[in-house]
């Protein structure tokens, strides 16, 4: 439309500015100019406006142009990774790599995305290796795209070098332990907006039950085990000593896939788009699911995996001090982490088929899994 409207104003123009030089204005070219204009009209009146969208997919194409020309990096290709709270684009260039986020509106404000811009360039500053927000030519490190369903924002990132590491080696556990500690430092001390969410009791035990609730309207006994197993987690975390936890904003994903290791001597953190206030153990939690799992599944043993926790949080301790009463929370922590995630698959269309019955079922199979093994202990 906007195209259509900048050719019909550049034909009137045309019609009352002298022809350029060696260019006569012939009625041949007048009437081919009045053709033009008049076709133009037509196509515009008979156009429908679009039907109402809710997630476009942009061209990647057109991406890498937008991209290369508005942060003035050459020739540069786009690749679409990945659909999620938002659209991840691997951006190339001869000189180096790129990640593009695009936002959906529906499910991350300008707002909530200014304060990840904010806490990655203050971490960035602090020297915390993270994926930071890259500013474009004009100054700016945050996009407004027009798509048809409305403004979708985007942010280009620096690509986090290295690789993820499944499994982690001693070095590399106690290089987690340390950045995470490091990363707190700024975390609890840096002041956003208020537009991220908070990580407590309520959100975490609370909601999500209510949120899924209609998806158990055929499991009426696995809602109720959630529901039990929720106030059990209420009990013992209302008997430890929180008020004293330290507070700040946290990833709330510090699994393997959302850092990458350089050797065992660089660990590049990236992918806060969940990141919220909240105790800072969660982060410490986060990290401890991803060895449940692994334990689970027969990549380790229990007793590796207690080692490989005891490591992180020693090394922790060597730049923030963390209480044993922190430490014991973690257990509890667990099952909001995987309550919080099973709501919040109620709020996206990407991930509302995790709460069909089979898939749904599953879930309930690995929550059972997890509370015998490791929940609340």
């Amino acid at each position: 439309m906007r195209k259509g409207l900048k050719t019909i104003l550049q034909l009137l123009a045309a019609g009352t500015r002298k022809p350029g030089a060696g260019r006569k204005l012939t009625p041949k070219l007048v009437f081919t100019q009045r053709l033009t204009l008049f076709a133009w009209i037509a196509y515009l009146a008979s156009m429908q406006p679009l039907f109402p969208t809710s997630y476009s997919t942009f061209c990647t194409s057109a991406l890498a142009s937008y991209i290369s020309e508005t942060y003035g990096l050459g020739p540069a290709t786009c690749q679409l990774l990945l659909r999620g709270v938002g659209d991840t684009y691997l951006i190339k260039t001869d000189a180096d790599w790129f990640i593009l986020r695009v936002y959906r509106a529906t499910h991350r404000s300008l707002p909530q995305i200014q304060a990840e811009t904010t806490l990655l360039l203050a971490l960035k500053k602090a020297g915390v290796l993270v994926s930071y927000p890259i500013f474009d030519l004009a100054g700016q490190e945050i996009q407004a795209l027009p798509a048809a369903e409305g403004t979708r924002h985007a942010v280009l990132f620096t690509f986090a070098p290295g690789q993820s590491v499944a499994i982690l080696n001693h070095r590399q556990l106690q290089l987690l332990g340390s950045q995470m500690a490091r990363f707190h430092t700024i975390s609890s001390s840096t002041q956003l907006n208020d537009s991220r969410w908070t990580f407590d009791v309520e959100t975490m035990l609370v909601q999500p039950l209510e949120m899924v609730k209609e998806a158990f309207n055929d499991f009426p006994e696995d809602y109720a085990w959630l529901q039990e197993i929720s106030r059990e987690t209420q009990d013992r975390l209302a008997s430890l000593n929180t008020s004293s936890f330290s507070s700040g904003y946290c990833h709330f994903d510090f699994m393997p896939k959302n850092f990458h290791f350089e050797g065992n001597e660089k660990l590049t953190f990236f992918d806060f788009d969940f990141f919220g206030q909240g105790w800072l153990v969660n982060d410490l939690m986060t990290f401890r699911e991803q060895l449940c799992l692994d334990v689970l599944s027969g990549r380790m043993t229990q007793n590796a995996a207690e080692i490989a926790f005891a490591t992180v949080v020693e090394a922790y301790r060597e730049h923030r001090s963390l209480s044993d009463e922190e430490v014991a929370a973690v257990s509890s922590l667990s099952v909001g982490f995987w309550f919080f995630y099973l709501g919040f698959y109620a709020t996206h269309d990407q991930f509302t088929p995790h709460l069909q019955p089979a898939r749904l079922q599953q879930r309930m199979s690995l929550f059972r899994r997890l509370n015998e093994k490791f929940w609340n202990k």
